[in-house]
């Protein structure tokens, strides 16, 4: 089972490039996208489905979005942390589409896919930056509720958070720069303590590897990039898992997204 996690920064921008990116990895059972971008009734369903896909989608005009593609149907789709936790303290928490989890059968038990993109921040002790450390705390209650039922859960996506120092090509003063301060590492290590680990690093331990590069400054040219999309998986799959990568090659497309896919094998 391949499944990849991809932020596309706007599916309808990008509908060719992520088409093409899936014929070319046809062992890719599951493409979790983020930062869709686009209502539900405007999504581009039909370049997925001619192709032989399902689309599950949560989306909004302009801004964010989540989508998973799938070869074969998913089960029990939910949508925000409402739909897990039921009523919730904050519910603008669930405002932003940002959440979007399914289920696919594996050889050893139905595997809970958590499509996620955590808010970025915008900057240190701004809203949204509170925003943002309030919804990783809330994230945590709601991977706490599928865990009760499912050990098999695999949770990836666009983070904004890069969890190590080894994850940025220049950390020098990245105690101060959003995606990277400690209260932003340390809220997401409480969600991951959970029982979560980060399968890339289950084969590639040194530096220099990313997913993220901005668009200014020849940032990918000079691979001065950034690790925040990730996949984290709970035990079970973990020891499960054959290989973890980032493939660069969509980011050197015409108009890409700054992001690039990252695919896991179980």
């Amino acid at each position: 089972m391949q499944i990849a996690t991809w932020n596309v920064n706007s599916v309808r921008t990008r509908i060719v490039h992520v088409c093409d990116w899936l014929q070319a990895n046809p062992d890719v059972d599951v493409l979790c996208l983020q930062e869709t971008k686009v209502v539900d009734a405007d999504f581009p369903h039909t370049p997925f489905t001619d192709l032989g896909y399902q689309t599950y989608i949560y989306g909004q005009k302009s801004y964010n979005g989540v989508a998973m593609i799938s070869r074969s149907p998913l089960q029990d789709i939910q949508t925000g942390f409402a739909s897990v936790l039921g009523k919730i303290e904050d519910p603008s928490l669930d405002d932003q589409k940002r959440l979007i989890t399914g289920k696919i059968a594996g050889e050893f038990g139905d595997v809970q896919i958590v499509n996620m993109y955590v808010p970025n921040g915008s900057e240190v002790g701004s809203e949204k930056y509170d925003y943002k450390l309030r919804w990783l705390t809330l994230l945590r209650e709601y991977l706490q509720a599928l865990l009760a039922k499912n050990p098999n859960v695999l949770i990836c996506g666009d983070f904004n958070v890069a969890i190590a120092d080894i994850d940025i090509y220049d950390p020098k003063g990245r105690e101060n720069k959003v995606m990277s301060t400690d209260i932003e590492r340390e809220t997401l290590a409480e969600v991951l303590n959970l029982g979560f680990k980060d399968i890339f690093r289950k084969f590639e331990t040194g530096g220099g590897y990313y997913s993220w590069w901005d668009y200014r400054s020849g940032g990918f040219q000079r691979n001065r990039g950034w690790r925040i999309d990730y996949h984290f998986l709970t035990e079970p799959l973990y020891a499960r898992a054959t290989a973890c990568a980032i493939d660069p090659e969509p980011r050197k497309l015409t108009q890409p997204s700054d992001h690039t896919p990252v695919i896991v094998t179980i």
